[in-house]
């Protein structure tokens, strides 16, 4: 489970790491509000997204009175954000961080990770903080320390002095670093965290630290042992679902918005995840996943086929069902027919039908007067699609 970056401030903060004073806001009146009460010369206006390189692409920014908090709030809140590492699509904000803005002499690079291949905790230590650190260390290969730490009753021990110490920080500076990455470790450990990371850990004139960003990625295998964040996870997975997504849930389909250009209807979590490796092996990129409930009705499938319509990537949309006793093949192509009857863009349509009720299927779409290519295979219907999508975008 990755948090968001308040959530991860607030358990840095439970393990006496500090943090700058800020306010989480819906509302660009509720951000202003934030503001007034910090009190502060300066702000930082973060959005709430797991995604980094949040500043690069315009998600932090700084005002310097409450109005101006607010107005950049008006610019974030309810839309979707993208950065180097979302999909076209991006994250929706829902919640933006409100803080104080931070002076600091100095800034590095701290986190604790878990290497999996090793089954080891290490920390990685940088004299270099801030955005596109990852970039930097390609080039410049001695950028970043990686100290293996062992587990001790229950602590992880290392040669914390060793690492800060090349650092060439001042020695109450160091003493500082030291005892916040003891404390980083400490979190790892007693939380099961795959990463605790602070990016970039300010030094202040006063040589104490701040964590100015932060990154948590719980371990969901571990949750039963923590079971507080194991309700953080429910909440925040409800909270950060997309609206349509969600929507759909509601409609006994589960729908994943991707970035490429092939709708994928298909009855199925097997048969879905099926179609997307065929689309991908073909050349191509799926727009989504799509998974039919056996519960779900004809309006219900005319709801997940009016989402790929919506979506300006999608060029075609690839239909492979298999019929069953609960789910039959007309019941999806009378859904498919309903959403295109009062769609303002309509996309060629590529099936594979088979099972129960197919032929009829097959009679309903041909009647609806839709634009469908029918297939007998899967392999052939990707390929059909794929070939589609890339006709449409000429």
């Amino acid at each position: 489970m990755d948090l968001l970056e308040f959530q991860a401030k607030e358990l840095l903060n439970r393990f006496g790491i500090a943090t700058p004073v800020g306010r989480i806001a819906e509302t660009p009146h509720e951000a202003s509000r934030a503001a007034n009460r910090l009190s502060a010369e300066r702000f930082a206006i973060k959005v709430q997204v797991r995604a980094g390189e949040r500043r690069a692409a315009g998600g932090i920014r700084f005002a310097a009175s409450p109005a101006g908090v607010a107005a950049t709030c008006e610019s974030l809140l309810g839309r979707n954000f993208t950065t180097a590492q979302t999909t076209k699509t991006g994250e929706f904000v829902r919640w933006i961080l409100v803080e104080e803005a931070i002076d600091s002499a100095r800034e590095l690079y701290a986190a604790i990770v878990v290497n999996r291949d090793l089954g080891q905790l290490f920390l990685l230590l940088s004299r270099a903080g801030g955005d596109g650190i990852e970039q930097r260390a390609k080039s410049e290969t001695d950028l970043i320390q990686r100290i293996p730490l062992l587990l001790e009753d229950g602590t992880a021990v290392g040669n914390y002095a060793s690492a800060v110490g090349d650092l060439g920080l001042p020695e109450s500076a160091q003493t500082a670093v030291i005892e916040t990455i003891q404390k980083m470790a400490r979190l790892a450990v007693e939380l099961d965290a795959l990463q605790v990371e602070i990016n970039p850990l300010a030094i202040r004139k006063d040589g104490s630290t701040i964590a100015l960003d932060a990154k948590l990625s719980l371990d969901d295998n571990a949750l039963m042992r923590h079971p507080a964040l194991a309700a953080l996870s429910q909440a925040f997975e409800a909270e950060q679902a997309d609206p349509s997504e969600q929507d759909a849930e509601d409609h006994r389909i589960n729908y994943v918005g991707l970035d490429g250009e092939t709708g994928v209807i298909a009855n199925g979590a097997g048969l879905a995840l099926t179609t997307l490796d065929l689309i991908a092996d073909g050349g191509g990129k799926a727009a989504n996943f799509m998974d039919i409930r056996t519960t779900a009705s004809s309006l219900d499938i005319a709801y997940g086929t009016r989402l790929i319509l919506e979506n300006t990537h999608a060029r075609s949309i690839l239909v492979n069902v298999h019929g069953g006793g609960m789910q039959r093949c007309d019941t999806i192509a009378e859904g498919i027919a309903v959403a295109m009857r009062g769609a303002s863009r309509r996309l060629p349509i590529i099936t594979r039908l088979a099972g129960n009720n197919a032929v009829f299927a097959r009679k309903r779409l041909i009647d609806a007067g839709l634009d469908v290519v029918f297939t007998e295979t899967m392999e052939e219907a990707a390929q059909k699609a794929i070939a589609a999508s890339r006709a449409s975008k000429r």
